[in-house]
């Protein structure tokens, strides 16, 4: 039987080190930064930047060194994640779920089928997801299924929040099997039978192709499926992994509108009317509040090395204990990047003033970012579950939201 093969649309180059990793990343932020504010004012989607990001190697930095990756460190993951969030959101995101699919298939995938996928993506190949369904009666109910037929298995169902799939070369798709259980499939992109729409409308993100998936019966090789159920049927740290990632994106929304803020202070904004004052960035209140906002960003930065730091723990040993430990520390630093990703979009036009609320400058797209992103699986279900931790001892609930 011959399985499907995937090349990416640009050969990737090799990274060795996690000093290489963060300067490639370093530089693509760089690049990207230039026309962010263009893309999203009038919905350019990303498709040239994220061949650029993919031929980087930035998308083979989490294989193992035992398939020839680099294995990188969780905490380095995080950083690279804010420095491209920072440039540009929508581009910061949509890798979040190819570094999750990359996990689950170290978790759950059989020795050839991680020999096979991570040498797709040592060269390349960018993994999109869907995973959620719009009609569905919870956010974690599925009905898309995949279903023995001959040789091989067919795939029906559709997809809606499918960040990626626009952009990638394989979507890794959740669906369940006869039994109920809930598989992963890495289904190659390029069908008949699959239709990517272009249908996401959000206020926010708006550059990051999260619109529907509609798979047709689409015929898929019995090795394209890795189990997906059962890496939260036991202590893996695929959930704090995947949310760990998502709390960078926002402290990278936060430093974006933090960056902007400084920027139109120091080069734009003017005084209030007889304050005595030359310059508005001499004014108590405006230091006052860029102090706070300073502290509370690096803040964020040592919270997310802190529960980096967890994640490599309760990967390398996945006890309950370990996992439960990252869960936790990840849900804090998403509840303080929700936070702080809100108040930096806010505190830009208070502290910048009425003429930063110009459209032709387009700071608003902070605040839509980071209202938008911070929906995703919101804050106020983690915090009970952060109190019941530290009060009583009770293990968080192993999920991909935690």
């Amino acid at each position: 039987m011959t399985l499907s093969q995937v090349k990416p649309k640009t050969p990737a180059r090799v990274i060795a080190t996690p000093e290489q990793a963060l300067q490639v990343a370093r530089e693509l932020a760089q690049v990207f930064r230039l026309e962010s504010s263009q893309r999203d004012r009038q919905r350019q989607l990303p498709f040239k930047p994220l061949e650029a990001l993919f031929a980087s190697g930035l998308g083979a930095i989490t294989v193992p060194a035992a398939f020839d990756g680099m294995a990188i460190s969780t905490a380095v993951l995080a950083q690279i994640t804010v420095m491209l969030s920072e440039a540009d959101a929508a581009i910061g995101q949509i890798p979040q779920n190819h570094f999750y699919a990359l996990e689950v298939l170290r978790v759950n995938g059989s020795e050839a089928q991680q020999k096979r996928f991570y040498q797709e993506v040592l060269t390349g190949v960018h993994l999109g997801n869907a995973l959620a369904e719009f009609n569905s009666a919870a956010a974690h109910h599925r009905t898309t299924s995949v279903l023995p037929q001959g040789n091989g298995y067919l795939l029906q169902g559709q997809k809606f929040y499918a960040t990626g799939a626009l952009f990638a070369d394989r979507i890794p798709t959740a669906a369940r099997d006869a039994e109920g259980k809930e598989q992963l499939v890495f289904v190659p992109r390029q069908q008949e039978n699959i239709k990517v729409i272009d249908d996401w409308s959000g206020f926010g993100q708006r550059t990051t192709g999260s619109g529907s998936v509609i798979f047709n019966a689409v015929r898929v090789d019995a090795e394209d499926i890795v189990p997906f159920q059962s890496a939260f049927e036991r202590p893996t740290a695929v959930g704090p992994f995947g949310q760990i990632l998502h709390a960078a994106i926002e402290q990278g929304i936060a430093r974006a509108a933090f960056s902007e803020m400084l920027d139109f202070i120091n080069t734009r904004a003017r005084p209030w009317p007889d304050s005595g004052l030359a310059r508005a960035s001499d004014d108590p209140l405006t230091l006052d509040r860029i102090g706070q906002l300073a502290a509370r960003l690096q803040a964020g930065d040592a919270l997310l090395a802190e529960a980096g730091t967890a994640v490599d723990v309760a990967q390398r040993d996945p006890s309950a204990a370990h996992v439960a430990a990252a869960s936790v520390l990840v849900a804090s630093v998403r509840a303080w990047t929700t936070d702080i990703a809100l108040d930096a979009a806010n505190r830009l036009f208070e502290l910048s003033g009425s003429r930063s609320a110009l459209q032709e400058y387009n700071f608003d797209r902070h605040w839509r970012n980071a209202r938008t992103h911070t929906l995703h699986d919101p804050v106020r279900w983690k915090y009970p579950i952060i109190g019941d931790y530290i009060l009583n001892g009770t293990l968080p609930p192993r999920r991909g939201t935690l």
